[in-house]
Parts: structure tokens; sequence; C-alpha cells
């Protein structure tokens, strides 16, 4: 749960600092909200590379177990010749 919780508010960090970005784009034509609008967008890049690090670490130590259409894509099949009987 609490994996859950730590991405769900990575995500909605994610969306606010994007909107901020956009904001500051829009808004203000200065050269200082041009300096804010980078440093939102750094800000939005290094927090989604993080949570993408963060989700990989927790996929690949079992933490977190991903289920849903992938894990049905990747189960194992039965072999043609097991078919065939």
């Amino acid at each position: 749960m609490i994996i859950k919780s730590v991405v769900i508010i990575a995500f909605i960090l994610i969306i606010i600092s994007l909107g901020s970005a956009l904001f500051h784009l829009v808004k203000h034509k200065t050269e200082e909200q041009s300096e804010k609008t980078v440093k939102a967008l750094t800000f939005r890049i290094t927090l989604s590379i993080l949570l993408f690090i963060f989700v990989f670490i927790a996929v690949a130590t079992g933490i977190f177990k991903p289920h849903g259409l992938g894990v049905k894509m990747q189960a194992k099949k039965p072999a043609i010749s097991e078919q065939l009987k």
C-alpha cells in the first residue's frame, strides 16, 4: 500500500510541475519566468526518472508484483506438441 501511495503522490507532483511550467510559459514572457519554466520542467524530468527507477527496483526485488494484461501475455504457453494431443 505504501508503494502505491508513493507512486500516486509522484504522479500528482509530476502533473503539478507540468502545469506550473505551462503557466509560466504561457502567462509570462520575461527572462525570469523562462527560468522558472526550465526549473519546473527539470524538476518534472528528474521526478519522472526517479519514479521509473523506484518502480523498476520495486518490481525487480519483488516488493511490487505487476498484474493484469502484461502478466497474462508473459504466461507460459503449452508447447505445440502438447496442444496436438
